[in-house]
């Protein structure tokens, strides 16, 4: 049973940074592309940033793009994110899943990011943004 366990969120001012962390259990975890996701309250899940199973190409939505950094250690079954000059609509749930193969990139210039029909979302951690 594939389970994935979220961490390092917190309450941070705007402008500060955090790390997040998350770390996968019951699949072949350098078989599979990874990516973050955010949720606030009444707003449907978006992506946020993903990158491939060698962790060499990463992909970002434009909000994103410049602050967040992705990265994973495969030894360790665990994908980053690494936020700086956070924002307080960035304030929401931060969730990490597996991705289909080619599921993760820019097309028409857009970026998307689409979970495994498997996916059972962690319980996530709470990123909030406020002085």
């Amino acid at each position: 049973q594939v389970q994935v366990v979220e961490s390092g969120g917190g309450l941070v001012q705007p402008g500060g940074s955090l790390r997040l962390s998350c770390t996968v259990s019951g699949l072949n975890f350098d078989d599979y592309a990874m990516g973050w996701f955010r949720q606030s309250p009444g707003k449907e899940r978006e992506g946020v940033s993903c990158l491939g199973w060698s962790g060499t190409s990463t992909y970002y939505v434009d909000s994103v793009k410049g602050r967040y950094t992705i990265s994973r250690d495969n030894a360790k079954n665990t994908v980053y994110l690494q936020m700086n000059s956070l924002e307080p609509e960035e304030t929401a749930m931060y969730y990490c899943a597996p991705l289909l193969p080619i599921g993760c990139g820019y097309r028409n210039g857009h970026y998307y990011s689409t979970p495994v029909d498997f996916v059972k979302w962690g319980q996530g951690t709470q990123v909030t943004v406020s002085s």
